[in-house]
């Protein structure tokens, strides 16, 4: 499937390595909408009735949302690439998404944004952890 961030890796001008371009593709466009999730849940968690009751989830859906900007940025530049900052960045991506997952997976049943949050964080996790793989 075509999508830009194919696009935009498909047209660096320089070699990258034996990065693995679809693996890099995904976990790019998994993190983007991951951040997207997360922002739009812990916004919705604010316009619950028991939002006392969700400052956790929305704390962790901010920190996701931030990790998972980040990680997409980071991982769209290539030039002058270090694989252990890579490792780092996706590792840590991996982390809060985990954390966040199992976060908002705890109110899933009574708030349908967290459910659909939760099934995102997990997406981005495992493209993280498979672009963690194909890195050695």
């Amino acid at each position: 499937m075509a999508t830009t961030v194919n696009d935009v890796l498909r047209t660096y001008p320089a070699d990258l390595g034996g990065v693995d371009r679809e693996a890099m593709a995904r976990c790019i466009e998994e993190c983007i909408a991951c951040a997207q999730a997360c922002t739009a849940c812990a916004d919705a968690c604010l316009s619950e009735g028991m939002v006392g009751d969700l400052t956790k989830c929305i704390r962790t859906d901010m920190d996701c949302a931030d990790v998972c900007n980040a990680t997409a940025s980071a991982l769209s530049r290539h030039t002058g690439y270090d694989a252990n900052v890579t490792r780092a960045v996706l590792q840590a991506c991996a982390t809060v998404c985990k954390a966040c997952a199992d976060e908002c997976a705890g109110h899933a049943d009574m708030h349908e944004h967290c459910r659909v949050c939760a099934e995102a964080c997990r997406r981005c996790e495992q493209a993280c952890n498979e672009l963690l793989a194909s890195l050695g």
